[in-house]
């Protein structure tokens, strides 16, 4: 019998998920087409591969186990797996049609909602990936001040301009590297000191899980300003989380360009760039070119307008950040009652990560490993992070605060008997980069 959302007695039956990833890794390298939803980052032998069906915060794997889902796709379900209206207004558009030779009216209607939500979007393009348009913004960027460089401050997509400047550079030639700087989050000497003449634009995550400080992200729009250079936000994660229109109007900084992409559509493929109309309109230019065949592509705009819709007229942002909070402040304080010192929960109230450090005492990998895996056996499928969408419900976090409340104690006697290693059944998981203070996206 298939496990549940309860504490199960045994960890779940994961035979049909194994023999399905046995034939993966035969065709698809890594066995998975996103680092973060592979098996480096469950734990092997006890975590489920393949995910059969979702309804609202719920999965079940193709071994019939059931599970709260606090990851949510890596952020996509934003208001919750097979949600309703968004599916149905999908169906309804697909019985007319996905791509057309002309243009749809779909595509005007979702521009004039980011220009409505969000305070930089002047002009609106559409694309499919984060990374798409991340990129554009850099290549938008670089046409506009007729400048080469590029400082970076976050994660922004596996492009050859960013990735450059990680360990999984493999491919990319050097002098593409030689283009971009990284610099780290709330470092104003940084940025100085990566600032110069040919400086194109700083693109940059307007904040992760450490929040600005002293006015970080004023000072950083004045500088780049001051020296010529744009200001790009990367609200891939922000978008639609923190506030209806993302990191720019919560903290009230507008930038130049700005990003979007994980949470508009509720699953389905689409990115937004976006930006004031000065520079937006360079893309117009004979010489610029970020032009795609499924930029119009009518299902993933329409799953994103009714997204939008819901998230206004339900206030979903702040709900969810509500929830996603107490579980933050919750699993503080079951681990500060049981004296453990070395996890905690980080972040603002949209997204929180569980963070463990214990020095030379235990692996944190495998700390998270063991949280994970005695999660999973209490029906919690869980990464490391809060990824909450607007279908969680009270009940929900109720049981897994419960949950942590159970599984905390069995981290703190491994770490007492220095054996977190003897606690693990299955392999601990991967980074995904090395020694980068890069999460998983």
């Amino acid at each position: 019998m298939a496990n549940g959302v309860k504490f199960n007695e045994n960890y779940p039956t994961i035979t049909k998920s194994q023999e399905l990833y046995a034939r993966a890794e035969t065709l698809i390298p890594c066995g998975t087409q996103m680092l973060a939803k592979g098996t480096q980052q469950h734990t092997k032998g006890v975590a489920p591969i393949y995910i059969e069906r979702g309804k609202g915060s719920r999965v079940w794997d193709v071994d019939g186990n059931e599970f709260i889902d606090l990851t949510m796709g890596m952020g996509p379900a934003s208001l919750g797996y097979c949600y309703e209206r968004v599916d149905n207004a999908i169906s309804d558009q697909l019985t007319r049609g996905i791509n057309f030779t002309l243009l749809n009216k779909v595509e005007l209607e979702v521009a004039e909602l980011f220009n409505e939500f969000v305070p930089v979007a002047e002009r609106v393009r559409f694309s499919k990936t984060g990374a798409d348009s991340t990129s554009a913004a850099v290549r938008l960027s670089r046409a506009h001040t007729r400048r080469d460089k590029v400082v970076c401050c976050g994660y922004h997509g596996w492009h050859d301009w960013y990735i450059s400047r990680t360990n999984r550079n493999r491919g990319i030639p050097k002098a593409i590297a030689e283009l971009t700087r990284k610099i780290s989050y709330n470092d104003l000497d940084a940025v100085k000191n990566a600032l110069d003449g040919d400086v194109a634009c700083l693109i940059m995550e307007p904040v992760v899980f450490e929040q600005p400080k002293d006015g970080y992200l004023e000072q950083v729009k004045e500088l780049c300003h001051k020296n010529g250079s744009l200001l790009v936000f990367d609200e891939i994660w922000t978008g639609f989380r923190i506030a209806l229109g993302g990191a720019q109007q919560y903290f009230g900084v507008t930038p130049d360009l700005a990003t979007f992409s994980k949470a508009c559509a509720n699953g389905m493929p689409i990115s937004v760039l976006a930006g004031r109309a000065e520079v937006m309109n360079t893309l117009e230019d004979d010489d610029v070119f970020f032009f795609t065949t499924f930029g119009g592509e009518t299902l993933s705009l329409t799953a994103t307008r009714e997204t939008m819709r819901e998230m206004k007229e339900h206030d979903v942002p702040a709900r969810v950040s509500k929830k996603c909070g107490q579980l933050r402040d919750g699993y503080n304080d079951i681990a500060r009652d049981l004296d453990m010192t070395y996890t905690r929960c980080v972040g603002l109230d949209y997204r929180t990560m569980v963070s463990f450090d214990a020095g030379d005492r235990a692996n944190p990998l495998e700390m998270k490993s063991l949280v994970q895996q005695e999660l999973i056996k209490r029906g919690v499928l869980w990464t490391g992070f809060h990824h909450l969408s607007f279908s969680h419900t009270d009940e929900d976090v109720s049981y897994v605060l419960d949950a942590y409340k159970d599984v905390l104690p069995v981290l703190k006697k491994a770490m007492d008997a220095n054996d977190v290693t003897g606690a693990l059944r299955g392999e601990p998981v991967h980074p995904v980069f090395r020694n980068l203070g890069i999460g998983q996206h």
